[in-house]
């Protein structure tokens, strides 16, 4: 008999390949006793190890065997099966093995990673060695079908990252919707005066990038929207985006500003010039939004007050004003979805020791940019609140980053927006600038060159963590510990600007819900590995962009959105996503009809049907996600899953009891 043909009646032939890791796996487990083992194994006729099994050369030992010793099963001890798990299958299929036939037993993050003791974790290998065994002999060959993919794009979130995403599509051919929640596009970017390191206008970068979106014929753009639910799976996502009112019709409206002039509800916060300045109930977010359209603050607009104000619709030339708008939900089916929602800004007054919004002259680094705007609330003034120019300020950075109270994380800009405000402040007012700092970290390209460029401008730094900021006779006193000096100080200043941390958006977790993906544990979205896939997500065919994945400048938020369209590019011109053959099957006869599974399937992939005099499940194969929750509820026991089947769950527990503790 060959050492390729499987005798009657006897099991499929196993090759185990076990994996040093370059020594992750070997410094922990004893793979010589692990192979031992392994050999001993019912089924398995090829036991062998190797350094590197993921590179080249470890996938051609398992080929060579697959086509030598006849190996009808394969199973891999190494790393975690979420990202090398497609290797090995491409490596077995390009041997005529069928890539479902393989098990992958997690040895390093699961065992050598988690387990000091060498004799415990080699025990607990061979557990999860024998499990893999003892499974992969009930596997059986799954075949991957194919399925159009939708040639359109959902980007959710216009800042620059969402900007940079939809544009690189549309200028590929493809067709993109931009859904943005607020009025205008442009994100936090739009609100900057200048950039660092470079110190260039923020505007000339980003306003030519906003009006391509506007005129570009592939995008469509959706402001005052935000996506309500996500159906379907990569390829073909279904998507509801619920539109807001701004009771302005677009196609009528040519921007004159009539309405906003004649509205008589003014003196309200501007939340673009972060309640520094003032608009109208009617108005134009900012001077070069786009689109460029008044939006009505239906809250404040006396229109929807008993008064019943319409002096506005009466002064448009253009009838261009409509209070009888109301939401509009938009269907659409795209093929990939990008999500760059962005971040918010930390909010001082939960840290109350910088008295922000007790004592006057106390600003976030936000607001203080937004003076020195030609188009902010000063008109590129610094000025005080009685409106003299302040001969002292102090810049404190790290407030509300790297605090155990409120964020650990670091913010990652606020180093070098400090840096760039002490010395834009230098330059206009003249003023002594005081920088409170705990390290500075300028990692960026040319950022160590712009810190030494600001320590020439004569900013004062000192070493050590503005504490507290108090209000006295007519002065700001900022008390820190200069640890270079080794002594506390109160330093008396005119102004005092917090440089305020990154966080995530405040209904980041409900987003992250919608979209069926997954938050790190300080809120920011979950890629599916921080190293080798920082943009994609674990819903195949969604990505993230942008400063919701992290903290991030703006020329990492441009790469990744960039970085992000290629992704979805590479999906679209595919044209086709195979799909996931690990689906739930239904037993007709077993099947009572109760629907049960159909209420529980979180991806409406189950549905009742007639089979003759009775109903029954019947599964889309389409949108089954492979999450066996209608395999669980079922209580006829009439569903199982393709690839987990019960069978094999069973005998992976046989195999992992089989070990003695």
């Amino acid at each position: 008999m060959s050492a390729g043909t499987r005798p009657p009646g006897g099991k499929p032939r196993v090759g185990v390949y076990l994996c040093h890791c370059g020594t992750n796996i070997s410094e922990v487990v004893d793979l010589r006793a692990l192979a031992e083992f392994a050999r001993r194994l019912d089924g398995a006729v090829v036991v062998r190890d190797h350094r590197f099994l993921c590179a080249d050369s470890g996938q051609r030992v398992i080929q060579a065997d697959i086509a030598e010793q006849g190996l009808e099963r394969v199973v891999v001890a190494a790393c975690s099966p979420l990202m090398q798990e497609p290797t090995f299958r491409r490596a077995c299929q390009a041997q005529g093995l069928n890539p479902y036939e393989l098990q992958v037993a997690n040895i390093r993050e699961q065992v050598a990673w988690v387990t000091a003791d060498k004799a415990e974790a080699t025990r607990k290998a061979m557990a999860m060695v024998g499990a893999a065994v003892k499974r992969v002999l009930r596997h059986q060959p799954l075949d991957v079908k194919e399925s159009p993919v939708v040639p359109r794009v959902l980007v959710v979130g216009a800042g620059i990252a969402g900007i940079e995403a939809a544009l690189r599509l549309a200028e590929a051919g493809k067709s993109v919707v931009l859904v943005e929640r607020e009025p205008a596009i442009g994100g936090h970017v739009a609100m900057l005066d200048r950039a660092f390191p470079t110190l260039d206008c923020s505007a000339c970068i980003l306003v030519p990038k906003m009006a391509s979106v506007a005129e570009h014929p592939k995008i469509t753009l959706l402001t005052c929207s935000e996506v309500e639910s996500v159906s379907g799976v990569v390829g073909h996502f279904s998507v509801r985006v619920r539109r807001r009112p701004r009771f302005i019709d677009a196609d009528r409206c040519n921007g004159c500003g009539v309405c906003v002039q004649a509205c008589p509800q003014t003196g309200l916060a501007s939340e673009f010039d972060q309640g520094l300045g003032k608009r109208a109930a009617v108005y134009f977010p900012f001077p070069q939004a786009v689109p460029y359209v008044p939006v009505v603050d239906a809250a404040n607009c006396l229109r929807f007050s008993p008064d019943g104000c319409t002096v506005c619709a009466e002064a448009c030339p253009t009838e261009a004003v409509d209070f009888t708008q109301t939401d509009e939900v938009v269907e659409v089916d795209v093929g990939a979805i990008i999500l760059a929602t962005g971040y918010a800004l930390f909010d001082p007054v939960r840290a109350p020791q910088y008295g922000y919004g007790r004592w006057p002259n106390i600003l976030t680094s936000l607001q203080f940019e937004r003076l020195f705007h030609p188009a902010g609330p000063t008109g590129g003034k610094v000025v005080m609140a009685d409106g003299k120019v302040p001969e002292s300020i102090a810049i404190l950075h790290c407030v509300g980053s790297r605090d155990v109270r409120f964020n650990r994380h670091c913010s990652r800009i606020c180093c070098m927006t400090a840096l760039k405000l002490a010395f834009m402040a230098r330059r206009k007012t003249g003023a002594r600038v005081f920088s409170f700092y705990v390290d500075l970290r300028a990692p960026g390209k040319s950022y160590e060159e712009f810190y030494e460029q600001v320590q020439r401008s004569g900013v004062v730094f000192i070493h050590g963590k503005g504490a507290e900021v108090i209000y006295r006779e007519g002065k700001l006193l900022v008390k820190a510990e200069d640890t270079a000096l080794g002594r506390r100080v109160i330093v008396p200043v005119d102004m005092a600007v917090l440089a305020v941390g990154l966080q995530p958006q405040p209904d980041a977790t409900e987003v992250a819900r919608t979209f069926g993906i997954g938050c790190t544990r300080q809120g920011f979205f979950m890629e599916k590995h921080v190293k080798f896939a920082p943009m994609d997500t674990a819903v195949e065919g969604l990505f993230v962009a942008g400063a919701c994945q992290s903290p991030k400048d703006i020329p990492d938020s441009v790469a990744q959105g960039a970085a992000a369209a290629a992704n979805a590019l590479a999906l679209l011109d595919r044209g086709v996503v195979d799909t996931v053959p690990t689906v739930a099957v239904v037993d007709r006869e077993r099947c009572s009809g109760c629907g049960l599974c159909v209420g529980d399937c979180p991806y409406h992939a189950l549905e009742l049907m007639v089979d003759g005099s009775r109903r029954v499940a019947a599964v889309a194969e389409i949108l089954c996600k492979s999450c066996g929750s209608c395999v669980a509820t079922c209580p006829a026991g009439a569903l199982d899953q393709l690839g987990f089947t019960r069978s094999q769950i069973f005998s992976e527990l046989e195999g992992l009891l089989a070990v003695p503790s």
